[in-house]
């Protein structure tokens, strides 16, 4: 499953990470057709595992692309709720289509465990007892 968190957005090194909003305008090939020009010069069997893994992930049907999708979406909610903490007001749809896109239950508790929690409370270590 990590390789599958490394590796779905690599195709952003070609590509970049197109904003929602620029999706209506611009059209992007898909995540696999980057990945194939990406290890065409790889020996067969990198580019197979890595191929694979990237066409794993964008599949979204095994148990470990769910997770590694909500691991993705979890970031982004973490960087909502960072952004909001600095004083960033405009995020709430953010954060909402974030916490929409989560399947699992434990990506729902880490969703709420970050949007109850101080984002940078763990910069500051716990009193000594």
């Amino acid at each position: 499953m990590s390789m599958l968190c490394v590796l779905h957005d690599t195709q952003e090194t070609r590509i970049t990470d197109i904003p929602h909003i620029a999706k209506r305008y611009l059209t992007a090939v898909p995540n696999t057709t980057v990945t194939a020009d990406q290890v065409a010069t790889c020996p067969p069997a990198v580019a197979d595992v890595i191929t694979a893994a990237v066409a794993e992930y964008e599949a979204g049907e095994t148990p470990e692309a769910v997770v590694a999708r909500d691991a993705d979406k979890l970031e982004c909610l973490v960087q909502a709720v960072e952004h909001r903490h600095q004083g960033i007001d405009n995020v709430q749809r953010w954060i909402d289509s974030s916490r929409a896109a989560l399947k699992t239950a434990s990506a729902h508790r880490l969703a709420d465990a970050a949007l109850s929690g101080q984002p940078l409370a763990w910069l500051t270590p716990p009193p000594p007892e």
